[in-house]
């Protein structure tokens, strides 16, 4: 069941002030819906505040890892939305208490409250009997809402690109100080990369009920590319020339043993778990029309956007002209 979105519909989005968070409430603010946005630091979230008209968003605290933080954030909400979701992890905030456990507590806050509709946020390669931990946890708070919310709408996108990501960014970063770049398994591991605007139009399509809540949508861009692909259009939007050196996963998995102690790791052994498998929408949710082009969502394009925000990576800047 969904909710239709006006200045009368109140909506919490659970880790609204990330990446994906603020086009989220940018998305919804849209619509004139009030949003409430729960996060650990409301305090740092004034950001997200320009994005609507005067008194429309209203940060306010909240913890995934402490259950009585919850309810009240959402109190009187017609709609939830759990974006919470970490890359790895650090101190008390593990995979467990964050993407397992916190996305349990966050549905049950959000029943006791009465919010009627709830959609999660999860990732493609959720999966209970994966080698990778982050895998296994997604897999689990997938489970502990559905038991509290059996007609939830779980998405699962893939890598997720935008001026603001982890993904590409991190890589032009590399390409811009690295001598040479690491392709982990060869660069043979596939993504489907997602812009950030369209995952944000397809959870405002579950928010108002456009979704099947039957089983997860898989949301995947308009082409598949392996790892060697992202690194080499990389480098050209950044017009940087670096050699591409193969990297076996027992090795990678060695430097992520040292490097993920670090207080941002550029790698954990998780993270080279989850490259040993292929990270695109899956033939079922293809045929089933769990996926953009089932909600009749255009997929916006890596070279329609990453070039823009790669410059900064360029030998010159913004003064160095990529020619496509």
């Amino acid at each position: 069941m969904g909710v239709t979105l006006n200045n009368r519909t109140l909506v919490t989005v659970y880790g609204g002030s990330g990446f994906l968070g603020r086009h989220l409430v940018r998305a919804i603010a849209r619509t004139g819906a009030r949003i409430r946005v729960a996060c650990r630091r409301p305090d740092l979230a004034g950001h997200l505040q320009p994005l609507g008209g005067v008194g429309q968003i209203m940060p306010v605290q909240a913890n995934v890892r402490f259950p009585e933080s919850l309810v009240t954030a959402a109190e009187d909400a017609d709609a939830v939305v759990n974006l919470v979701g970490i890359l790895f992890a650090s101190g008390k905030q593990t995979f467990k208490s964050v993407q397992d456990e916190g996305a349990h507590n966050v549905a049950k806050a959000a029943r006791l409250a009465g919010a009627q509709t709830f959609v999660h946020v999860s990732a493609i390669g959720a999966d209970a009997d994966s080698y990778s931990i982050y895998a296994r946890s997604k897999a689990a708070g997938e489970a502990g809402v559905r038991k509290v919310y059996p007609n939830a709408t779980i998405v699962r996108p893939s890598v997720v690109f935008g001026p603001e990501d982890e993904f590409f960014n991190r890589f032009g970063a590399m390409a811009q100080v690295f001598p040479a770049l690491p392709l982990i398994g060869g660069g043979q591991t596939k993504f489907q990369p997602v812009f950030v605007g369209d995952v944000a139009q397809t959870l405002v399509a579950a928010i108002e009920g456009r979704c099947k809540t039957d089983a997860p949508y898989e949301i995947g861009g308009p082409e598949i590319l392996t790892m060697k692909d992202v690194m080499e259009r990389v480098l050209a939007y950044t017009m940087r020339s670096r050699p591409l050196i193969p990297l076996p996963f027992w090795l990678a998995k060695l430097q992520g043993a040292l490097l993920q102690w670090l207080p941002n790791p550029p790698l954990t052994i998780d993270q080279v778990r989850l490259l040993e498998k292929d990270n695109v929408v899956s033939a079922e949710a293809e045929k089933d029309g769990r996926t953009l082009k089932g909600l009749g969502i255009e997929p916006v394009a890596v070279a329609d956007v990453v070039p823009d925000y790669l410059e900064q990576f360029r030998p010159r800047g913004q003064f160095s002209v990529y020619k496509a």
